[in-house]
Formats: C-alpha cells, sequence, structure tokens
C-alpha cells in the first residue's frame, strides 16, 4: 500500500485535535510503539496505545498546531505547540514528533518534549 507519509501524520494530528481515538490509533501499525526520543518506550500496540492517549484525550484544552514539517521519504518531523492541561494549570510546550511510517501506518513514534509554559 502507498500512503503519503505527510498526508498519514496529518490525519494523525487530526484525530488528535478531534480526540478521536479510533480514527488516530487507524493511523497507526497495530504493533506501533511509542518513545521518549532516545529513552524509555511509552506504549507498544494498541491496548497500550489507546490507554495512554484516552488519558490525554481527557485534558479538555488538548489541542496541538503545527509549526513546522519536515519528510524525508518515510520519516516525518513535526514541530508541534501543544497545549495542555498540566497539574499546575492550563500550560503549553514545544513538541518533536518523529514518525516512521512503514506499510502505510505509523510504525514507531518519537517524542522530544520541551519545558512546559503556564498561561496566566
Amino acid at each position: 500500500m502507498t500512503v503519503d507519509p505527510a498526508a498519514l501524520v496529518q490525519r494523525q494530528l487530526q484525530a488528535y485535535n478531534d480526540k478521536d481515538v479510533d480514527a488516530w490509533l487507524e493511523t497507526y501499525a497495530d504493533d506501533a510503539e511509542q518513545y521518549v526520543l532516545h529513552g524509555e518506550r511509552l506504549a507498544r500496540g494498541h491496548d497500550e496505545l489507546r490507554r495512554r492517549i484516552e488519558v490525554r484525550f481527557a485534558e479538555p484544552d488538548l489541542h496541538a498546531r503545527l509549526l513546522s514539517r519536515v519528510v524525508m521519504g518515510q520519516v516525518v518531523v513535526d514541530l508541534e505547540q501543544v497545549t495542555r492541561n498540566f497539574p499546575e494549570g492550563k500550560g503549553s510546550m514545544q513538541m518533536l514528533c518523529i514518525y516512521e511510517i512503514a506499510e502505510g501506518r505509523i510504525a514507531k513514534a518519537s517524542f522530544a518534549m520541551g519545558t512546559p509554559l503556564l498561561h496566566d
């Protein structure tokens, strides 16, 4: 299956902002993995991905705004400004998201998170 990697990642971002768990999971391979960049594994497979994203989607102000995107073959790198509801209050942070595409779905995603900044 030939899938445009940028279009796939854009569908993932739209599902994230729509808080549509099923549409979001459709962009990920059944055995996909998420990592902290160069660090620990956050989730593997749809069950763990679902549990992780359902917690995030419960945040009322969750929204990711795409700042830039680079596509190199089957790798898509997004820089996003993410609004979140942190324990200390509403804020935002930058995230670097690296998506590796295989067989038309996201096979691996790695994230580097910036410092959260609380809104006034």
